[in-house]
């Protein structure tokens, strides 16, 4: 079962890369971030044509995520307590048993901002869903763009990000208590070597000359860890023309 998250940045803007990856990369189950339109708007007569379970929580312009699944989504929450009304998480169970949640964390624009706060406390929120679901027992991945790069190895320059938004002590420790509860970051399981990234900037040929960040995970529960067998990212779909500035992490388990 291959489980994979991307921030599509539109998914209508992206939608013929988005299909192009799905038939080429195959996975079982796609979690998007920045879907950037309203439930009605959203392509599901493409998706469903092609076999896919939609579980879709939109937001016009702004945010928005969604599970794809190729088997039935049976349950779905669509809030999280701390989102504020923003469509920034939807978590779905599979038929099979697994759950999964994707995740919209805001970037917090600036320490300064007060969207900062709003971020380190929806990194709370986060991590207080997560404890329920692991008094569940159950597998679960918890993933998507959590504009978090939790250690020095996951960004370009880790002397000139230190106390920046996205590298913050803050945020950091905050992901890091997300750890603490037991669970796996599943690229960090097979990859240990420095500087890989799934997100660049746009500008200044951040893409072009490597300079990125590792700000989309997938966390693993301790019965979905026990299943996991490979895990990356996949670099392909930043190649592309007008292409998202993030670029797919994938992981697989055992079923």
């Amino acid at each position: 079962m291959k489980i994979a998250t991307w921030n599509v940045n539109s998914v209508k803007a992206r939608l013929s890369h988005l299909m192009g990856w799905l038939d080429s990369a195959r996975p079982d189950v796609v979690l998007l971030q920045e879907t950037k339109c309203v439930d009605g708007d959203f392509p599901r007569l493409e998706l469903a044509s092609a076999g896919w379970h939609l579980a879709l929580r939109g937001q016009k312009t702004y945010n928005g995520v969604a599970v794809l699944s190729r088997l039935p989504i049976v349950e779905e929450v669509r809030e999280l307590d701390g989102d504020a009304g923003e469509a920034r998480y939807i978590e779905a169970k599979l038929q099979n048993g697994v759950r999964v949640a994707s995740i919209y964390v805001p970037m917090g624009q600036s320490t300064e901002s007060d969207r900062f706060p709003f971020k380190l406390a929806f990194l709370d929120a986060v991590r207080q869903r997560a404890e329920t679901l692991l008094d569940g027992e159950e597998p679960f991945v918890l993933g998507g763009d959590y504009n978090v790069a939790p250690e020095p190895a996951d960004v370009f320059d880790a002397k000139a990000m230190e106390g920046q938004v996205l590298f913050h002590p803050e945020e950091r420790r905050r992901f890091r208590r997300l750890l603490f509860l037991g669970l796996t970051d599943a690229y960090r399981a097979f990859h240990p070597e420095p500087h890989r990234y799934s997100w660049w900037d746009y500008r200044a040929g951040a893409w072009q000359r490597d300079l990125g960040l590792r700000i989309d995970h997938l966390l693993l529960s301790p019965q979905a860890a026990d299943r996991l067998l490979a895990a990356d990212i996949d670099k392909g779909p930043r190649a592309l023309d007008k292409c998202s500035d993030h670029t797919p992490v994938w992981c697989e388990l055992a079923m």
